[in-house]
């Protein structure tokens, strides 16, 4: 039923800002005019006047980077260059998994703070608990650094050691452990049985995602029979995008037929369509998709087309926008260039650049009273140097990215289940198939 689509990654500001599309690197470059070498003999003057000159003697590395960024930030805010290790974070983020402990973390009173250890990971079973307060890292105090920091501390190359000292309240001494890390796979969907609906969190597009939802819909089938299924939600809200082949394999996974992406580059060449394949993985069951303010691109896609396809309701607030494509330009060992290569349109034909993707029932969900005020609305009509959408007006796109913790507070949830479960109507719902406008 799946088909695998070239390595691509599509993502908004939040995380991964990419799409690696291989495939348009091969295309000849047009030669510079004499103008342009002509600045960049100026540039050369100018790079030599400030490293022999300067107050302080800079980094030239750095001031090449710098550079290179300063270019590409100039042309949209999702084209940059990546170094060495910047790259490596990109390939580890979307590989979903890489050498470390196992735990999940933030930050309080400049300590690291546990929230959840992995099961059946190394911080798991050395005893590391949730709320335990990472004070050192291999003899060395956390204070004074970056979450970041800490965190790139505890990754690394599997089987190598790493010594944690803990503060753990109600223990009258400092807890020391030596861990050794171990492969971790992040998992990219959750998934859970709220009663007679299948459950279906897509959190991020990364190799393993359509891996996860196929493992997720048969657990969700296996444990409620399938005269009692009423159907599946599906929830993209908060979810920044990754790989375009896994958004085109996650749309795939509930589709029969038609376009489920196009992608369009500078030259009319270089458009590429792709389609889904039969086989439906719920067996046509009724399927509800959650978006709101933090969905995009990747899961824009996949929204887009089952909105378009008429196989899915979709339900929250409007989207994030972000409808353009990046690919990834290896540079050997200096690293990689993310370049905007393309726009990607909808199977209606539509971009949704600049204006995201609007809900067939709008669901707002209220803000507690601790962040009103608090947290801002984006979307990629507000980021300055953005490519202007086709259909983009003043309304812009995005709204409130805020998900409750416990559903029992989740309106926008509550209210799909509600759908499926036939406590409420609407005319959108449910999507039929058989009415969408298919393309050959």
């Amino acid at each position: 039923m799946i088909r695998r689509a070239s390595l691509v990654l599509v993502g908004a500001l939040m995380g991964a800002t990419a799409m690696s599309a291989i495939y348009s690197v091969t295309a000849p470059a047009e030669a510079a005019g004499s103008s342009t070498y002509r600045e960049l003999s100026i540039f050369g003057d100018v790079f030599e006047r400030v490293r022999a000159q300067y107050v302080t003697p800079p980094k030239e590395d750095q001031l090449i980077e710098n550079a290179i960024n300063g270019m590409l930030s100039s042309l949209d805010p999702h084209s940059s260059y990546m170094n060495s290790k910047d790259a490596e974070d990109m390939r580890t983020q979307t590989r979903g998994e890489f050498g470390g402990l196992g735990i999940e973390v933030t930050m309080e009173d400049e300590l690291v703070k546990v929230i959840t250890p992995i099961d059946d990971t190394p911080a798991a079973r050395a005893g590391v608990l949730a709320g335990d307060l990472i004070s050192k890292i291999d003899g060395a105090d956390v204070r004074g650094l970056k979450l970041e920091e800490a965190v790139d501390k505890m990754r690394g190359k599997v089987n190598t050691p790493i010594k944690l000292t803990l503060i753990r309240k109600g223990a009258d001494k400092p807890i020391e452990l030596e861990i050794m890390r171990d492969i971790i796979a992040v998992k990219a969907v959750k998934y859970r049985v709220e009663n007679d609906v299948g459950y279906l969190r897509v959190i991020s597009f990364t190799e393993k995602t359509f891996d996860d939802l196929e493992k997720g819909i048969e657990k969700i089938k296996a444990d409620v029979p399938a005269d009692k299924l009423k159907g599946f939600v599906l929830d993209l809200r908060l979810n920044p995008g990754g790989l375009l082949d896994q958004a085109i394999n996650v749309s795939d996974a509930f589709l029969e037929r038609g376009e489920v992406v196009s992608t369009r580059g500078r030259n009319e060449d270089e458009t590429r369509r792709f389609n889904a394949a039969p086989g439906d993985l719920t067996d046509g069951k009724p399927l509800v998709v959650l978006i709101n303010g933090g969905s995009a691109s990747a899961s824009e896609i996949v929204a887009g087309a089952l909105q378009d396809l008429r196989r899915a309701t979709v339900v929250g607030t409007r989207s994030f926008g972000k409808g353009s494509v990046q690919t990834i330009i290896p540079l050997g060992d200096a690293g990689a260039l993310r370049l905007t290569t393309a726009l990607y349109y909808t199977p209606s034909g539509k971009s949704i650049q600049g204006t995201g993707i609007t809900p067939d029932i709008k669901v707002d969900q209220p803000l507690p009273p601790e962040l009103q005020g608090k947290l801002e609305t984006a979307g990629e009509s507000s980021l300055r140097g953005h490519i202007k959408g086709q259909s983009e007006n003043e309304e812009g796109s995005g709204s409130a990215a805020y998900v409750p913790p416990e559903a029992k507070d989740d309106l926008q949830l509550q209210y799909a289940l509600e759908l499926l479960r036939g406590e409420k109507t609407d005319p959108s719902f449910p999507a039929n198939p058989e009415k969408a406008e298919l393309k050959n």
